[in-house]
């Protein structure tokens, strides 16, 4: 079985969409599907709503926005969907992340046409109401459109945040013991180096203290939502190198004048955006084949996710 991710159901390929069609992303229906298990989820449909269907929008009505027919205003569908959406998002919490689709008034994550009743449209929009409950129901998990997983940075960080998830899940299976929280935590320390400095010290001082804490499920949830708020920072080439030369520190043992100065000098060229990650990544994975270190050897950092996604080529 793959990772659960939830997805609209449109970007899989399925023909749910107002006008019979569908906007089916490559990447995702080829590509991710080898390793993401899909939940595919039209709103639209599951509140009624038939294929074709008149275009529907979001309208702020001066007191909120509505979710209404764009021709006819006075149709709403507003609270059909936040029922479905209420119904629906207690069955997610087994979800590591979600696909939804850009621009829809119904699943759109940022940025969806938000109009006045005069038919002007708000500058900055909204977010789809089913996408807005998903994402304040359940605020640690990773939600991205369709549309922006053409952003190789943006790629990479959902991808890695689904991993992470369900990563942290599955090492708590059993039942959630300080041991196995301490555990995790120290595999992440460098991930969580190179998105968040601030976060990374802030988990840090958080998991030291899990002994002070007497409800471990609280403490749990806690720690996820933390952990998941400091991955969703997107790594910066600065904190990345950061990282590979505190890496680097740990072969000062191990390797020779001249192979300290080869790892020094792919480390600087991809500071300087000459190299992809990938670059010191590999070479610094070679140099631990050669001379194994228990710490780094299970860090996630050196392979957080498949290499045959190819993410950090792009890096």
């Amino acid at each position: 079985m793959g990772i659960p991710v939830g997805i609209s159901a449109c970007v899989l390929g399925e023909k749910v969409r107002f006008d019979g069609g569908h906007k089916r992303n490559r990447f995702v229906a080829e590509d991710l599907s080898e390793y993401f298990d899909f939940r595919a989820v039209c709103p639209e449909m599951a509140i009624g709503m038939p294929v074709p269907r008149p275009v529907i929008r979001l309208q702020d009505n001066g007191i909120e926005v509505r979710l209404v027919d764009s021709k006819d205003d006075s149709i709403d569908h507003t609270e059909k969907m936040k029922a479905f959406a209420d119904a629906i998002i207690p069955s997610f919490e087994w979800l590591r992340g979600y696909v939804v689709c850009a621009k829809s008034p119904s699943c759109g994550m940022e940025r969806v046409k938000l109009y006045l009743k005069n038919g002007n449209s708000v500058p900055g929009g909204s977010v789809g109401i089913y996408t807005q409950q998903l994402m304040e129901s359940m605020p640690w998990l990773p939600v991205e459109e369709d549309g922006r997983l053409c952003d190789p940075v943006l790629r990479e960080n959902f991808i890695f945040r689904v991993y992470a998830l369900d990563d942290l899940y599955r090492s708590v299976e059993g039942g959630i013991t300080r041991d196995k929280i301490i555990k995790f935590h120290s595999r992440y320390k460098l991930c969580l180096m190179a998105h968040h400095q601030a976060s990374y010290r802030e988990l840090g001082r958080l998991v030291s203290k899990i002994h002070e804490w007497d409800d471990l499920v609280e403490f749990f949830l806690t720690y996820r939502q933390q952990f998941m708020d400091a991955l969703k920072k997107r790594a910066s080439r600065k904190n990345n190198t950061n990282v590979l030369m505190h890496i680097q520190g740990y072969f000062k043992r191990d390797l020779d004048k001249q192979q300290k100065a080869e790892l020094r000098d792919v480390i600087m060229r991809y500071r300087e955006g000459l190299l992809p990650l990938v670059a010191p990544l590999t070479l610094i994975n070679h140099h631990l084949t050669v001379n194994p270190d228990e710490y780094l050897s299970q860090q996630a950092y050196l392979a957080p996710y498949p290499e045959k996604l190819l993410l950090r080529y792009s890096l």
